[in-house]
């Protein structure tokens, strides 16, 4: 843990929190959020995640958000062995190693405790950033996916990036 913030399981009182983040400008361009996102919306959804969905926070001393991602694994039987990732860092605290924290305790998670075969994400194609962190920690980009979401007015490209499980064989 860094001294500064700690990487851990949601709580259902850092739902006012992460709706702050998602609604937050330089967060929200980045993610299928809207700056219409209502403390309520998050309480929902965290009271609301089943037993394939994993969320973690990364928190100040003092409780404030300033990070948070998820892993949805997928409940057909056929893609059992996937996962679906997330994740937002608060503007002033990238590039501190809060987005790698938070990554390394999802892949953990999906590594070593849910056996998971493939985690995968959509990124923005100019969302250089982001995709640097994901390459770091081992995602490829698999495809280009053309105008699939809105963004500011206008259709935006995103990349549909994976990473297979270290070890693991066809």
């Amino acid at each position: 843990m860094d001294e500064r913030y700690e990487v851990r399981p949601v709580r259902p009182e850092d739902a006012p929190g992460i709706a702050a983040l998602r609604r937050m400008p330089g967060i929200v361009e980045d993610t299928m959020g809207l700056p219409s996102c209502r403390d309520t919306d998050s309480a929902d959804f965290v009271e609301d995640l089943g037993d394939n969905d994993h969320y973690f926070v990364a928190v100040t001393e003092d409780g404030t958000v300033i990070g948070s991602a998820g892993l949805a694994v997928y409940s057909s039987p056929r893609t059992r062995h996937v996962g679906c990732l997330g994740i937002c860092v608060h503007p002033d605290h990238q590039g501190q190693g809060v987005g790698t924290a938070l990554m390394a305790a999802l892949l953990e998670l999906a590594d070593d405790w849910l056996m998971l075969e493939r985690i995968e994400l959509d990124v923005f194609s100019d969302n250089v950033r982001a995709q640097a962190l994901y390459e770091k920690m081992g995602f490829v980009k698999e495809g280009l996916k053309r105008r699939s979401a809105i963004r500011k007015g206008r259709y935006a490209d995103e990349y549909l990036m994976a990473r297979l499980r270290p070890g693991s064989q066809a």
